[in-house]
C-alpha cells in the first residue's frame, strides 16, 4: 500500500506523465524491479488504493445491521464509507478529488480505474447474495438456512449499485461542491441508490443457473 500512496501523492503534485515508475519506487523505499514485481505500469501502482476503498463499501454492506433490507444496507454502506468525519477526513477526501480528476484525463488510469470497478461488481454481487439469502423470505421459503448464490439479477443489482457510487464520486469530485450538504459526495450517492429502490430482492435469493 505504501508503493499506491506514494504514486498517488506524486500523481498529484506533479502529475502522471512527469511521474515515472523508478520516481514511485524511490518514494515508497524500493527497488524498480521491486516495482515491476507487483505492478506492470506506473499507472497501475494506483489499483491497491481503488481497491481498497471498493472493497470498503463492500464490507459496509456485508456489516450493516442485519435487520436492515438489502436496499437500506445499501444506503447505510454509502453513509459509512464517504460521509465526512464517519468514512472519510478532510484531507482524504481532496486527495479522492484530485485523483479522480486525474484519472479522467489520463486514459490507462481511466483503465485501472474501470478494471477495479468490475472486480468491485463481483465483491458486492456476493454481499448482495449473502444478504438475501439471510433474509426472512428466503428462510421462510427454504425452512431454515438458505444458499448462497449469486443470480444474475442480483450481478445487475451489483452492477448497479457500483455504478451509483462510482458515478456519484466521479460527479462530486468534477464539481467544486463541499463534501456534505444535499450536493457532496453522500447526497450524490444516495440519489443514486434510488435507482434500486424497487428492487424485489426476497424474488432472487436462488443460486445461479447460467
Amino acid at each position: 500500500m505504501e508503493i499506491a500512496r506514494a504514486a498517488a501523492r506524486l500523481f498529484i503534485a506533479n502529475g502522471p506523465r512527469a511521474t515515472r515508475a523508478e520516481d514511485i519506487a524511490r518514494a515508497s523505499g524500493v527497488a524498480p524491479r521491486t516495482f515491476y514485481r507487483y505492478f506492470a505500469t506506473k499507472e497501475e501502482a494506483l489499483a491497491p488504493l481503488f481497491t481498497e476503498g471498493a472493497h470498503r463499501w463492500a464490507q459496509a454492506v456485508r456489516d450493516a445491521p442485519a435487520d436492515f433490507a438489502v436496499g437500506e444496507a445499501l444506503r447505510h454502506a454509502a453513509v459509512h464509507t464517504l460521509a465526512l468525519g464517519t468514512g472519510m477526513s478532510a484531507a482524504s477526501l481532496e486527495w479522492v478529488r484530485t485523483l479522480m480528476r486525474l484519472v479522467h484525463t489520463d486514459p490507462a488510469l481511466t483503465k485501472v480505474w474501470a478494471e477495479i470497478g468490475r472486480t468491485a461488481e463481483e465483491e458486492l454481487a456476493q454481499v448482495l447474495a449473502e444478504r438475501v439469502a439471510a433474509g426472512p423470505a428466503a428462510r421462510a421459503r427454504s425452512g431454515g438456512e438458505a444458499s448462497v448464490g449469486v443470480t444474475p439479477a442480483l450481478r445487475f443489482a451489483a452492477a448497479v449499485a457500483g455504478a451509483a457510487i462510482r458515478v456519484a464520486v466521479e460527479s462530486w469530485a468534477a464539481g467544486d461542491e463541499p463534501p456534505t450538504g444535499p450536493h457532496g459526495l453522500v447526497g450524490h450517492a444516495l440519489r443514486n441508490l434510488d435507482a434500486l429502490r424497487d428492487f424485489d430482492w426476497d424474488s432472487h435469493p436462488g443460486p445461479e443457473n447460467g
